[in-house]
């Protein structure tokens, strides 16, 4: 992208803070009594993490990582990165992935397995944003915000090249 400019918005603050709330209703429900984990997925899944946490009610823990297959550029390159693991126990704890976006699957894929390896109870993923038509990987939202077209989104937490992720909406990338 040489000159990028922001298109209309796709979805408000409190667009997404009413999905968080319904979403958050279905999760309290779905893990009640049990051990739950949120694990965060840093940076763009930050906004999202906190809106979630809000709108749980149950006991959990919640911790973060940091792995990505896109470095600077918009097209995942497949090669998933840990950059910060979490520090938090995983055995025996039912994991939910926050994630902001879904796009090629390729870094959930690979943390569903990495999870799965260190004997999580279970693993699911709730993203803000799906965008299936860029999957790659077999890896799916087991609670999803919103299912976007094929467009480089971003607001509200994610980013181009590290800005736009402090508009208060979700945007996209135009040029």
């Amino acid at each position: 992208m040489a000159k990028e400019t922001i298109g209309t918005i796709l979805y408000t603050q409190e667009d997404i803070w009413r999905r968080a709330e319904e979403l958050g209703k279905q999760i309290t429900e779905d893990y009640k009594g049990k051990k739950l984990l949120l694990v965060g997925t840093l940076r763009g899944a930050v906004m999202w993490m906190a809106d979630m946490m809000r709108n749980i009610d149950t006991d959990m823990e919640i911790d973060f990582i940091s792995a990505s297959s896109y470095g600077a550029g918009t097209v995942s390159s497949g090669k998933v990165n840990i950059k910060l693991d979490v520090e938090l126990e995983v055995e025996g704890k039912h994991v939910l992935i926050i994630e902001d976006i879904i796009d090629s699957g390729n870094t959930l894929k690979f943390l569903k397995d990495y999870f799965g390896e260190r004997k999580a109870a279970s693993v699911k993923i709730c993203t803000m944003l799906d965008k299936p038509s860029r999957r790659t990987a077999d890896v799916y939202g087991d609670y999803i915000g919103y299912t976007v077209d094929d467009l480089f989104i971003v607001g509200y937490g994610l980013d181009f090249d590290q800005k736009y992720r402090n508009l208060p909406y979700i945007t996209y990338l135009e040029g």
